[in-house]
């Protein structure tokens, strides 16, 4: 097994563009990492990596022997899977990511409960609301809302959810309610934002008298973690835009109130994204399957 860890290390390192990064991700040490790569190296007789002291960058051969050391990794993956397939017995560690929100309360809830029924399986949860890539970051499944933007993953739906526009009662009793969706655009009324590398502009799709608008807004805050942007709306400091799961028991209890309930947010995807393979890994599918209906049940219950 040497030689297939040196090649899932020389990939990680290529993919992640960093010795460290990739020994962080493959929970060994730099050092580890680094031996690896000179083996490998030393084995095939080349240089895979030009190293400098501020950048590491493939070689002609180490981008050719990437191509195919990928296949070879996905070929054993696949072959491990068909095996687990017969055995019944899925076994190893899931990399999974998810929004905060979401992660919070939807998914780590229910991950040992998920462990409970298999026992082998090792679940690596990341919380995070910036975009993540499955491929770079070495992500078995991710959990998102919205629309992806690549196309060459697979996408499990798993529910529409109904969003609101809200705010705390101090600030809706200090600005007064929006009259219309117009308000929004304009300084009358504060915006709270989530922002983060990458974020698409701020716009909030709103269903207006004359169809779907897209509304653009602003605000004097801004956040990349969304239940800063909630504490901030508990604390009259703004309007927020969020799905109804997330804050549901704020909404029941009266600490913050809708806003523009004539002009709603359309409902947002939420769904699972997870690598294009021939065969599926059996323990992802049994992941992924027991979130969906976890997630879809729960939100039934919101």
């Amino acid at each position: 097994m040497a030689y297939l860890d040196n090649i899932r290390t020389f990939i990680r390192v290529y993919e992640l563009g960093s010795m460290s990064a990739a020994a962080r991700d493959l929970r060994v040490s730099a050092a580890v990492a680094s031996s690896r790569i000179s083996n490998l190296e030393a084995h095939l007789n080349v240089r895979l990596f030009q190293r400098t002291t501020r950048m590491l960058a493939p070689t002609e051969q180490g981008v050719l022997f990437y191509r195919g050391a990928s296949k070879i990794v996905e070929a054993v993956e696949e072959a491990e899977a068909d095996v687990n397939d017969v055995t019944s017995t899925p076994r190893g560690n899931l990399f999974v990511a998810a929004p905060l929100g979401v992660g919070q309360r939807l998914i780590a809830p229910a991950v040992p409960d998920f462990k409970a029924t298999q026992p082998l399986i090792n679940i690596r949860l990341r919380l995070s609301d910036r975009k993540l890539d499955l491929t770079s970051e070495g992500l078995d499944a991710a959990f998102f809302l919205g629309v992806p933007e690549d196309s060459s993953l697979r996408i499990r739906k798993i529910a529409d959810c109904p969003r609101v526009l809200c705010a705390a009662p101090s600030y809706i009793a200090a600005r007064g309610q929006p009259a219309s969706s117009t308000a929004l655009r304009t300084t009358e009324h504060d915006c709270l934002n989530l922002r983060y590398p990458g974020a698409p502009e701020f716009q909030w799709s709103l269903q207006t008298p004359e169809g779907v608008q897209k509304i653009p807004v602003s605000g004097p805050f801004e956040c990349d973690h969304g239940d800063v942007l909630t504490h901030w709306a508990l604390a009259g400091h703004g309007i927020i835009l969020k799905p109804v799961f997330e804050v549901a028991d704020y909404l029941a209890d009266g600490r913050l109130v809708p806003v523009l309930e004539d002009e709603p947010p359309i409902p947002i995807q939420m769904a699972c994204l997870y690598s294009h393979r021939r065969r599926q890994d059996p323990k992802a599918r049994l992941f992924i399957d027991f979130m969906v209906e976890h997630i879809q049940s729960a939100l039934k219950a919101i």
